[in-house]
């Protein structure tokens, strides 16, 4: 029982050294991507955090399964966790929306953080300078020195105005 264990300890040490490598491989090449393409900082920021999530469950469900938890115990668990956040995405159905607008303002938008942009609206206009672009709002700094926050599905659902940076 005893060299069992021991197993089970080298093998998770090993999952997690492998984990380790593996993030540290893509924090490398996600910073090559950047210089080789020209991509903002909190772009390969928000990827890089994204990837390492991903790779953190992974190592989690793996080390599961080489301590011995029953793949239906985990499937259970995988599924009323995903049941429980289903629901409260559809209860904030907005809260949804934003996340998705947000992806697409961040993979494929005209716009980026530094632009200056208009967000045209019936009675008043917003100006600023975006300076974060988040999974549910973007950060705008006006004239004034003031930060306003618009929700991510707004900006896709007005019409923008946007000048963007000298580069």
């Amino acid at each position: 029982m005893e060299l069992l264990n021991q197993y089970k300890i080298i093998e998770s040490f090993i999952v997690f050294i492998l984990a380790f490598i593996l993030r540290l491989l893509i924090t490398k090449s996600l910073g090559k991507i950047q210089l080789k393409f020209g991509f903002q900082k909190a772009r390969i920021l928000l990827t890089n955090k994204v990837i390492s999530i991903l790779i953190y469950i992974t190592l989690i469900v793996i080390t599961a399964f080489i301590w011995g938890v029953d793949e239906k115990q985990l499937l259970i668990y995988i599924s009323s966790f995903l049941t429980i956040l289903g629901i409260a995405f559809f209860a904030q159905w907005s809260i949804l929306s934003n996340i998705t607008a947000g992806i697409i303002l961040f993979v494929n938008y005209p716009v980026k953080i530094g632009d200056k942009i208009t967000i045209l609206e019936k009675d008043y206009n917003i100006d600023g300078e975006i300076k974060d672009i988040g999974a549910f709002f973007i950060t705008l700094k006006t004239a004034k020195n003031e930060f306003i926050t618009v929700p991510n599905s707004i900006i896709l659902q007005k019409n923008i105005k946007y000048y963007p940076q000298e580069s």
